[in-house]
């Protein structure tokens, strides 16, 4: 069986969808997938082993760009590639307008979410089989039924297999020497996890003997990084990685902390121990999910709030920003990591 598959970003999204490969592949032994994902995600959806071939696009710069697009010849490289052979199945696991788009183009019975289960309501109607998948599980949970419904087996309830594969073995935080991440970089202002909290846990590991390192993606993290490590021998700013290069070395790393970011879903697909930590929003729909990651939840009058910005006027958590983080306290949550990473 040839399927194609449609989900182009985001990096968190992209790695939701490991696991429904996984059951899939071992519900239909031979299945063959060619994925459609944004370019900077390629490695990523390649390391699968389900995954024979992937078709990088650049929709966000072609939306922008369409001129330049057609011009460059890289939108009818895409689309000639796309409608290269005649999939069994064709599905769109993202439900929306933008993947609608590509899947109307592809050739072969079309399957995703129907109406009432898309995030954009409008991008089933390009479908052939739209299918129900109840809101309100978690993300994970939700691809891998869609998967199952429109391959034909029984959707597993098992803990994910993201089919990355790690030959090593995450060491404890008992003995000196683990080397850890800290994933501080993340988007909504509400979502960052207060700097002297990170400073007070970038202690705490550097007093156990542990190595800290600290990824960045733009100038404003790689600042605050610097601002981390300052004075703490084992915490080392890591150079700019690429996804594929940043991947590779948490595979071989021992545990992570991080806030709500792609990068905290990655580490969990490369099965590190180590905790998530949620503010504004809520660990039940997209927490990180691994045999040994948990998440943590703020627990405050407000939250899960799901804003982008702060709004809270109370006075709980005063001096803290943003103040649900007051509730996941360093001690606590570095007490968290201990427990699950082992001793």
């Amino acid at each position: 069986m040839h399927v194609l598959l449609i989900k182009t970003s985001s990096m968190g999204d992209v790695i939701h969808t490991l696991p429904a490969l996984t059951d899939a592949a071992a519900a239909l032994p031979g299945l063959r997938v060619d994925w459609v994902v944004e370019a900077p995600f390629a490695d990523l959806a390649g390391r699968h082993p389900a995954v024979e071939r992937v078709l990088p696009c650049k929709l966000r710069e072609w939306r922008r760009h369409p001129l330049r697009a057609r011009r460059s010849g890289e939108w009818g490289a895409f689309k000639t590639a796309l409608r290269a052979r005649r999939y069994d199945a064709v599905i769109d696991a993202q439900g929306l307008i933008k993947s609608a788009f590509i899947t109307r183009l592809a050739e072969g019975p079309k399957y995703g979410l129907d109406r009432a289960s898309a995030r954009e309501r409008l991008s089933a109607r390009v479908l052939d089989h739209p299918l129900a998948v109840p809101r309100g599980q978690h993300a994970i949970t939700r691809v891998r039924q869609l998967f199952a419904a429109a391959l034909g087996y029984a959707p597993p309830d098992d803990e994910p297999d993201y089919g990355l594969v790690r030959e090593h073995v995450p060491r404890g935080l008992g003995e000196p020497g683990a080397e850890l991440v800290f994933c501080h970089g993340t988007t909504w202002p509400t979502k960052h996890y207060p700097e002297p909290y990170w400073r007070d846990l970038a202690e705490r590991a550097d007093a156990a003997g542990h190595r800290v390192w600290l990824p960045w993606g733009n100038e404003v993290e790689k600042a605050r990084a610097e601002r981390l490590c300052r004075g703490l021998d084992g915490v080392r700013v890591l150079p700019r990685l690429s996804l594929a290069e940043l991947t590779d070395k948490l595979l071989h790393w021992d545990g992570f902390l991080a806030v709500d970011t792609g990068l905290a879903h990655l580490a969990a697909a490369a099965g590190l121990p180590g905790i998530a930590l949620y503010g504004p929003t809520d660990p039940r729909l997209t927490g990180v999910r691994g045999p040994r990651a948990r998440s943590l939840a703020a627990e405050f009058p407000c939250a899960p709030c799901v804003q982008e910005n702060c709004t809270y006027r109370g006075s709980l958590g005063r001096g803290v920003e943003p103040p649900c983080f007051s509730s996941l306290k360093p001690h606590r949550v570095w007490q968290s990591l201990i427990e699950v990473a082992g001793p």
